[in-house]
């Protein structure tokens, strides 16, 4: 059987194959069937269909050159797909590389375990095959790389948006301070407010920092050391009822609540999804944080009511620059925010061998669960910008 064929004949072996693999991905190990086979089976069925069509020799040499102007548009137009799909779900290039190095030897071994007939096609057909997969993965490659630079290009729009609010602030009260020095209540109050902006800027430029570190592969650094998550938790609870009291915020722990994790790491995680709750519920509903000690876990909850995550945004609710698009999530960020609260939180569960997970319906309303392991590892990672390179920006 010729390989075009036999992959047309074989498709769902291939793409279970396809499955497991991604499944070992990090981004790829809670993800359902469906995402996990995403666009594959349409870019089998199109390589299967190059691999038939006529090509001469000098069609093939431009096709290895990337001067090919006869692509398959639907090979071309699922890769691209693919890509976009794979970094929205959290997967980086090399991971959504690697699936096309796992995709390209399973097809080929599968092929060689079915013992084809000894054929001079054969080698023609090795030929089209790798030609096909190389032009898919060029062509994920560069709508990847696309995406990147649109979401840099937006993020850096949104920093700077943000940043502008806090810093007129501070310029404005800056200036009206030596006027006030006959009424130091009002100076007193003019450095408060801007001591208050320069903790929003400071938020901003940390959840920047982390943002780049984890992209670049540093690694989100956790140091962890003996913590009760209750009595954290109950410093986070007194402090969002101080800043909103007209909000019903609730607390709940349950079992044991002791174990080794970043105070820091976990404190900024809770925080986010406390701030991001209180954001997308409506104000007469009460946003809930348990706690709750199992055996080798402890799992965090924060809940809310009010209308739920749009399916569609779902899968992505843990991208950096997911800020609640549609009409049914409607944007009303804090000031504090440049859309990474949730991304960072999913991090540093990440970081600490845990996971984060969000379920979100009409009935039940939204909920996010972070589940820890009892003892994380320590993990500095690669620093991002050392001392040589700070001093020359």
């Amino acid at each position: 059987m010729r390989l075009a064929d036999f992959i047309l004949a074989n498709i769902e072996a291939i793409l279970k194959e396809w499955e497991s693999f991604a499944r070992t991905i990090d981004a790829g190990e809670q993800l359902d069937k469906r995402a996990l086979r995403d666009h594959a089976q349409l870019m089998l069925q199109a390589t299967a269909r190059d691999m038939k069509s006529p090509q001469t020799a000098a069609e093939q040499e431009l096709k290895s050159k990337g001067m090919d102007d006869q692509q398959d548009d639907a090979l071309d137009g699922a890769s691209k797909l693919h890509a976009v799909d794979r970094l929205s779900l959290g997967f980086d290039l090399l991971e959504v590389m690697s699936e096309y190095r796992a995709l390209r030897a399973s097809v080929l071994r599968l092929w060689h375990d079915s013992s084809p007939s000894e054929d001079e096609q054969n080698i023609d057909d090795l030929t089209r095959f790798n030609e096909s997969i190389d032009q898919s993965i060029a062509k994920a490659v560069g709508s990847y790389s696309r995406r990147v630079e649109q979401a840099r290009d937006m993020f850096l729009a949104i920093l700077g948006h943000d940043l502008r609010n806090p810093l007129n602030s501070i310029g404005m009260l800056a200036h009206m301070v030596p006027q006030l020095c006959k009424d130091p209540a009002e100076a007193v109050a003019c450095s408060q407010q801007i001591a208050r902006n320069v903790s929003v800027m400071e938020r901003m430029i940390s959840d920047l920092l982390d943002y780049t570190r984890t992209r670049l592969g540093a690694g989100m650094p956790v140091k962890p050391a003996a913590l009760d998550l209750g009595t954290l938790a109950g410093e986070l609870f007194d402090e969002y009822r101080t800043a909103h009291p007209q909000r019903d915020i609730q607390l709940r722990t349950e079992g044991d609540l002791n174990g080794l994790w970043d105070s820091d790491r976990v404190r900024q995680a809770i925080s986010n999804l406390l701030g991001n709750a209180l954001q997308h519920s409506s104000p007469d509903s009460p946003v809930r944080l348990s706690l709750r000690g199992e055996p080798s876990d402890v799992v965090i909850e924060v809940h809310n009511s009010g209308n739920p995550i749009p399916p569609g945004e779902l899968p992505r609710i843990f991208d950096p620059l997911i800020r609640g698009s549609s009409a049914e999530h409607p944007t009303a960020n804090r000031p504090c925010s440049i859309g990474m609260g949730l991304y960072i939180a999913r991090e540093v569960a990440r970081s600490h061998g845990g996971r984060i997970d969000v379920a979100s319906n009409k009935e039940e309303g939204t909920r996010f669960t972070i589940r820890l392991p009892r003892a994380a590892t320590p993990s500095d990672g690669p620093p991002i910008l050392d001392a040589e390179h700070i001093e020359k920006m």
